[in-house]
Protein backbone atom coordinates (compact mmCIF):
# COMPACT_ATOMS: atom_id res chain seq x y z
CA UNK A 1 0.00 0.00 0.00
CA UNK A 2 1.09 3.44 -0.91
CA UNK A 3 -0.68 4.77 2.13
CA UNK A 4 1.93 2.57 4.45
CA UNK A 5 5.26 3.28 2.33
CA UNK A 6 5.74 6.83 4.01
CA UNK A 7 5.69 5.10 7.83
CA UNK A 8 7.76 2.26 7.24
CA UNK A 9 10.86 2.70 8.92
CA UNK A 10 9.74 6.03 10.99
CA UNK A 11 9.00 6.03 14.55
CA UNK A 12 5.14 5.28 15.59
CA UNK A 13 3.59 8.83 15.99
CA UNK A 14 1.36 9.24 18.76
CA UNK A 15 -2.19 7.81 18.77
CA UNK A 16 -4.75 10.32 17.86
CA UNK A 17 -8.31 9.26 18.72
CA UNK A 18 -10.10 9.02 15.17
CA UNK A 19 -13.02 10.73 14.28
CA UNK A 20 -14.41 9.71 10.83
CA UNK A 21 -15.70 6.75 8.80
CA UNK A 22 -13.14 5.67 6.36
CA UNK A 23 -14.65 2.40 4.90
CA UNK A 24 -18.04 0.47 5.75
CA UNK A 25 -17.41 -3.26 4.77
CA UNK A 26 -20.11 -5.62 5.37
CA UNK A 27 -19.47 -9.12 3.70
CA UNK A 28 -20.65 -10.92 6.52
CA UNK A 29 -23.67 -13.17 7.36
CA UNK A 30 -23.14 -13.53 11.24
CA UNK A 31 -21.41 -11.67 14.11
CA UNK A 32 -17.53 -11.16 13.28
CA UNK A 33 -16.11 -12.28 16.22
CA UNK A 34 -12.32 -11.41 15.55
CA UNK A 35 -10.50 -8.68 13.26
CA UNK A 36 -6.41 -8.89 13.23
CA UNK A 37 -4.32 -6.68 11.25
CA UNK A 38 -1.26 -8.48 9.56
CA UNK A 39 1.64 -8.24 11.92
CA UNK A 40 3.94 -7.80 8.64
CA UNK A 41 4.11 -3.84 8.11
CA UNK A 42 4.76 -3.73 4.57
CA UNK A 43 1.37 -5.46 4.15
CA UNK A 44 -0.61 -4.67 7.04
CA UNK A 45 -3.13 -2.99 4.53
CA UNK A 46 -4.80 -6.40 5.24
CA UNK A 47 -7.21 -7.08 7.95
CA UNK A 48 -8.27 -10.71 8.89
CA UNK A 49 -11.60 -11.56 10.33
CA UNK A 50 -13.38 -14.33 11.70
CA UNK A 51 -17.07 -14.58 11.74
CA UNK A 52 -20.23 -16.71 13.11
CA UNK A 53 -20.88 -16.75 9.76
CA UNK A 54 -18.13 -20.29 9.00
CA UNK A 55 -15.50 -17.56 7.32
CA UNK A 56 -12.57 -16.77 7.92
CA UNK A 57 -12.11 -12.92 4.93
CA UNK A 58 -8.93 -10.83 4.50
CA UNK A 59 -9.75 -7.46 3.22
CA UNK A 60 -7.77 -4.55 2.14
CA UNK A 61 -9.16 -2.59 5.08
CA UNK A 62 -6.17 0.85 4.28
CA UNK A 63 -6.67 1.84 0.17
CA UNK A 64 -10.13 0.20 -0.93
CA UNK A 65 -11.99 -1.38 1.92
CA UNK A 66 -12.72 -4.11 -0.44
CA UNK A 67 -12.94 -8.04 0.68
CA UNK A 68 -9.97 -9.54 -0.84
CA UNK A 69 -10.42 -13.74 0.00
CA UNK A 70 -12.79 -15.66 1.83
CA UNK A 71 -12.09 -18.94 2.94
CA UNK A 72 -14.55 -21.35 3.89
CA UNK A 73 -12.83 -24.47 5.32
CA UNK A 74 -14.63 -24.62 8.64
CA UNK A 75 -18.50 -25.90 8.79
CA UNK A 76 -19.30 -24.42 12.41
CA UNK A 77 -18.45 -20.29 13.68
CA UNK A 78 -15.36 -19.59 13.19
CA UNK A 79 -14.62 -18.15 17.40
CA UNK A 80 -10.45 -17.66 16.11
CA UNK A 81 -8.66 -16.66 13.40
CA UNK A 82 -4.59 -15.48 13.95
CA UNK A 83 -2.10 -14.34 10.97
CA UNK A 84 1.43 -16.21 10.95
CA UNK A 85 4.20 -14.16 11.91
CA UNK A 86 5.34 -14.17 7.96
CA UNK A 87 1.74 -12.90 6.95
CA UNK A 88 1.46 -15.82 4.53
CA UNK A 89 -1.01 -17.77 6.46
CA UNK A 90 -4.36 -17.82 8.78
CA UNK A 91 -4.64 -20.61 11.79
CA UNK A 92 -8.36 -20.58 12.51
CA UNK A 93 -10.41 -22.91 15.00
CA UNK A 94 -13.89 -23.19 15.31
CA UNK A 95 -17.43 -24.52 16.89
CA UNK A 96 -16.57 -27.30 14.45
CA UNK A 97 -13.89 -28.17 16.76
CA UNK A 98 -11.56 -27.97 13.85
CA UNK A 99 -8.17 -26.72 13.38
CA UNK A 100 -7.09 -24.80 9.78
CA UNK A 101 -3.60 -23.29 8.88
CA UNK A 102 -4.98 -21.66 5.25
CA UNK A 103 -2.11 -20.23 2.66
CA UNK A 104 -3.59 -16.76 1.85
CA UNK A 105 -2.58 -17.12 -1.41
CA UNK A 106 -4.00 -20.32 -2.65
CA UNK A 107 -6.69 -20.77 -0.43
CA UNK A 108 -5.48 -24.43 0.52
CA UNK A 109 -5.48 -26.46 4.21
CA UNK A 110 -1.42 -26.63 4.87
CA UNK A 111 -2.40 -28.46 8.14
CA UNK A 112 -5.44 -29.63 9.48
CA UNK A 113 -6.60 -31.22 12.42
CA UNK A 114 -9.50 -32.36 14.64
CA UNK A 115 -9.63 -31.13 18.70
CA UNK A 116 -11.13 -33.20 20.91
CA UNK A 117 -13.17 -29.51 22.17
CA UNK A 118 -15.06 -26.83 20.21
CA UNK A 119 -12.06 -23.81 20.09
CA UNK A 120 -12.48 -20.09 21.63
CA UNK A 121 -8.83 -19.05 21.78
CA UNK A 122 -5.84 -19.32 19.42
CA UNK A 123 -2.22 -17.02 19.92
CA UNK A 124 0.97 -17.91 18.25
CA UNK A 125 3.88 -17.94 20.38
CA UNK A 126 5.60 -14.59 20.07
CA UNK A 127 9.66 -16.06 19.46
CA UNK A 128 8.88 -19.29 17.70
CA UNK A 129 6.89 -19.29 14.95
CA UNK A 130 5.51 -22.51 14.49
CA UNK A 131 4.35 -23.09 17.86
CA UNK A 132 0.75 -21.86 18.85
CA UNK A 133 -1.52 -22.16 21.89
CA UNK A 134 -4.80 -23.54 21.65
CA UNK A 135 -7.82 -23.78 24.10
CA UNK A 136 -11.75 -23.80 24.44
CA UNK A 137 -14.61 -25.67 25.79
CA UNK A 138 -12.12 -28.18 27.38
CA UNK A 139 -10.59 -28.24 30.96
CA UNK A 140 -7.27 -28.38 29.04
CA UNK A 141 -5.23 -26.21 27.11
CA UNK A 142 -3.01 -27.12 24.58
CA UNK A 143 0.43 -26.45 22.49
CA UNK A 144 0.81 -27.53 19.08
CA UNK A 145 3.94 -27.76 16.55
CA UNK A 146 2.99 -26.77 13.09
CA UNK A 147 6.20 -28.50 11.74
CA UNK A 148 4.82 -32.00 13.11
CA UNK A 149 1.58 -31.76 13.53
CA UNK A 150 1.16 -32.76 16.67
CA UNK A 151 0.47 -31.50 20.51
CA UNK A 152 4.08 -30.41 22.16
CA UNK A 153 2.20 -30.43 25.42
CA UNK A 154 -0.76 -30.18 27.27
CA UNK A 155 -2.29 -27.96 30.06
CA UNK A 156 -4.45 -28.91 32.57
CA UNK A 157 -6.70 -26.59 34.38
CA UNK A 158 -9.67 -27.34 36.40
CA UNK A 159 -12.41 -25.02 34.47
CA UNK A 160 -14.55 -26.02 31.87
CA UNK A 161 -13.32 -23.22 29.34
CA UNK A 162 -10.56 -20.80 28.08
CA UNK A 163 -11.52 -17.64 26.83
CA UNK A 164 -8.35 -16.04 26.25
CA UNK A 165 -4.81 -16.04 25.63
CA UNK A 166 -1.94 -13.76 26.76
CA UNK A 167 1.48 -14.38 26.35
CA UNK A 168 4.05 -12.76 28.76
CA UNK A 169 8.22 -12.53 28.76
CA UNK A 170 9.19 -13.22 25.59
CA UNK A 171 6.73 -16.71 25.74
CA UNK A 172 8.75 -18.33 28.56
CA UNK A 173 5.04 -17.82 30.41
CA UNK A 174 1.73 -17.37 29.35
CA UNK A 175 -2.10 -16.71 30.89
CA UNK A 176 -5.44 -18.14 29.90
CA UNK A 177 -8.38 -16.44 31.48
CA UNK A 178 -11.15 -18.88 32.16
CA UNK A 179 -15.00 -18.79 32.97
CA UNK A 180 -14.11 -20.33 36.29
CA UNK A 181 -15.79 -18.32 38.77
CA UNK A 182 -16.95 -20.27 42.19
CA UNK A 183 -19.65 -18.96 44.35
CA UNK A 184 -17.33 -18.18 46.86
CA UNK A 185 -14.53 -17.21 45.18
CA UNK A 186 -13.11 -16.45 41.67
CA UNK A 187 -9.22 -18.03 41.92
CA UNK A 188 -8.59 -20.04 38.48
CA UNK A 189 -10.25 -16.65 36.67
CA UNK A 190 -6.75 -16.32 35.17
CA UNK A 191 -4.46 -18.78 35.33
CA UNK A 192 -0.63 -17.92 34.44
CA UNK A 193 1.58 -21.03 33.16
CA UNK A 194 5.19 -22.02 32.49
CA UNK A 195 5.54 -22.49 29.04
CA UNK A 196 7.78 -25.48 28.43
CA UNK A 197 7.11 -27.01 31.99
CA UNK A 198 3.44 -26.70 31.41
CA UNK A 199 3.48 -26.10 35.50
CA UNK A 200 1.17 -23.63 36.62
CA UNK A 201 2.81 -20.62 37.99
CA UNK A 202 -0.54 -19.30 39.89
CA UNK A 203 -4.59 -19.31 39.98
CA UNK A 204 -4.45 -16.52 42.23
CA UNK A 205 -4.83 -13.52 39.98
CA UNK A 206 -8.10 -12.06 40.15
CA UNK A 207 -10.14 -12.04 43.09
CA UNK A 208 -13.66 -10.46 42.19
CA UNK A 209 -15.85 -12.80 40.87
CA UNK A 210 -16.29 -12.15 37.33
CA UNK A 211 -14.90 -13.64 34.35
CA UNK A 212 -12.43 -11.73 31.62
CA UNK A 213 -13.20 -12.56 28.11
CA UNK A 214 -10.09 -10.96 27.08
CA UNK A 215 -6.61 -10.17 28.13
CA UNK A 216 -4.30 -7.67 26.18
CA UNK A 217 -0.11 -6.70 27.26
CA UNK A 218 1.11 -2.81 26.93
CA UNK A 219 3.65 -2.27 24.15
CA UNK A 220 6.32 -0.87 26.55
CA UNK A 221 5.58 -1.62 30.23
CA UNK A 222 5.10 -4.75 32.06
CA UNK A 223 1.34 -4.62 32.46
CA UNK A 224 -1.43 -5.93 31.41
CA UNK A 225 -5.10 -5.54 31.05
CA UNK A 226 -8.00 -8.16 31.83
CA UNK A 227 -11.53 -7.16 30.22
CA UNK A 228 -14.22 -8.05 33.05
CA UNK A 229 -17.78 -8.65 32.98
CA UNK A 230 -18.12 -6.31 36.12
CA UNK A 231 -18.16 -3.67 33.16
CA UNK A 232 -14.36 -2.30 33.63
CA UNK A 233 -10.84 -2.97 32.42
CA UNK A 234 -8.53 -4.23 35.53
CA UNK A 235 -4.52 -3.70 35.28
CA UNK A 236 -1.99 -6.02 36.39
CA UNK A 237 2.01 -6.28 36.81
CA UNK A 238 2.68 -8.68 34.14
CA UNK A 239 5.52 -9.73 36.33
CA UNK A 240 5.06 -12.28 38.97
CA UNK A 241 3.32 -12.45 41.37
CA UNK A 242 1.14 -10.72 39.00
CA UNK A 243 -0.58 -7.60 41.29
CA UNK A 244 -3.61 -6.28 40.32
CA UNK A 245 -3.39 -2.33 40.27
CA UNK A 246 -6.23 -1.62 42.33
CA UNK A 247 -5.71 2.65 41.72
CA UNK A 248 -6.73 2.09 38.18
CA UNK A 249 -9.98 0.99 36.93
CA UNK A 250 -11.12 1.55 33.26
CA UNK A 251 -15.06 1.93 33.66
CA UNK A 252 -18.11 3.48 31.78
CA UNK A 253 -18.09 0.46 28.78
CA UNK A 254 -20.43 -2.35 28.86
CA UNK A 255 -19.60 -6.25 28.45
CA UNK A 256 -22.93 -8.02 29.51
CA UNK A 257 -21.64 -11.11 28.38
CA UNK A 258 -20.15 -10.28 25.12
CA UNK A 259 -16.55 -11.62 24.00
CA UNK A 260 -15.65 -7.63 24.16
CA UNK A 261 -12.00 -7.51 22.98
CA UNK A 262 -9.42 -4.65 24.69
CA UNK A 263 -6.05 -3.35 23.67
CA UNK A 264 -3.73 -0.60 24.03
CA UNK A 265 -2.55 1.77 21.14
CA UNK A 266 0.84 0.82 19.79
CA UNK A 267 2.46 4.06 21.57
CA UNK A 268 1.19 2.86 24.47
CA UNK A 269 -0.94 5.97 25.81
CA UNK A 270 -4.47 4.67 24.70
CA UNK A 271 -6.42 1.74 25.96
CA UNK A 272 -9.17 0.82 23.49
CA UNK A 273 -12.26 -1.20 24.10
CA UNK A 274 -15.64 -1.77 22.12
CA UNK A 275 -18.68 -2.11 24.38
CA UNK A 276 -22.00 -4.30 24.57
CA UNK A 277 -24.28 -0.88 23.48
CA UNK A 278 -22.07 -0.69 19.93
CA UNK A 279 -19.53 2.39 21.32
CA UNK A 280 -15.59 2.34 21.31
CA UNK A 281 -14.13 3.84 24.55
CA UNK A 282 -11.00 5.45 24.64
CA UNK A 283 -9.49 5.57 28.00
CA UNK A 284 -5.87 7.63 28.87
CA UNK A 285 -4.02 4.97 30.06
CA UNK A 286 -2.14 6.55 32.54
CA UNK A 287 -5.02 8.04 34.29
CA UNK A 288 -7.90 5.85 33.33
CA UNK A 289 -10.17 8.58 32.17
CA UNK A 290 -12.79 8.38 29.04
CA UNK A 291 -10.99 10.70 26.84
CA UNK A 292 -13.26 10.37 23.80
CA UNK A 293 -16.50 7.50 22.82
CA UNK A 294 -17.49 6.74 19.27
CA UNK A 295 -20.44 5.31 18.53
CA UNK A 296 -18.94 3.55 15.97
CA UNK A 297 -22.42 0.37 15.68
CA UNK A 298 -26.13 -0.65 16.25
CA UNK A 299 -25.18 -3.90 18.52
CA UNK A 300 -22.29 -5.11 20.11
CA UNK A 301 -18.58 -3.74 19.08
CA UNK A 302 -16.61 -7.06 20.35
CA UNK A 303 -13.14 -5.54 18.88
CA UNK A 304 -11.17 -2.48 17.85
CA UNK A 305 -8.16 -2.42 17.08
CA UNK A 306 -5.34 0.24 16.07
CA UNK A 307 -3.40 -0.10 12.58
CA UNK A 308 0.33 -0.83 13.45
CA UNK A 309 1.46 1.74 11.53
CA UNK A 310 -0.88 4.26 10.24
CA UNK A 311 -1.18 6.72 13.50
CA UNK A 312 -4.90 6.60 14.69
CA UNK A 313 -6.62 4.19 11.87
CA UNK A 314 -8.78 2.06 13.82
CA UNK A 315 -10.81 -1.19 12.32
CA UNK A 316 -13.86 -2.07 14.52
CA UNK A 317 -16.20 -5.01 14.13
CA UNK A 318 -19.75 -5.84 15.75
CA UNK A 319 -22.40 -8.45 16.42
CA UNK A 320 -24.41 -7.57 12.99
CA UNK A 321 -21.44 -8.69 10.79
CA UNK A 322 -20.30 -5.06 10.46
CA UNK A 323 -16.38 -4.35 10.06
CA UNK A 324 -15.79 -0.48 10.00
CA UNK A 325 -12.31 1.88 9.43
CA UNK A 326 -11.75 4.84 11.33
CA UNK A 327 -9.43 7.83 10.99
Amino acid sequence: SELIKPYLGSKYKVTEVPKSLIFYMSKHSGPVNEIQWCPVLERSHMLLSASMDRTVKVWDAVDTGCCLKSYSCHSCAVRAARWSSCGRRILSGGFDSMLHLTDVETGKQIFSSKTEFRISALKFHPTESNVFICGGFSPEVKAWDLRTSKVLRVYKAAVQQTLDILFLSEGREFLTSTDAVSRDSADRTIVAWDFQSAAKISNQIFHERYTCPSLSLHPKESVFVAQTNGNYLALFSAQRPYRINKKKRYEGHKVEGFAVGCEFSPDGTLLVTGSSDGKVFFYNYHTSRIIRTLSAHKEACVSATFHPVLPSLLATCDWAGEIKIWQ
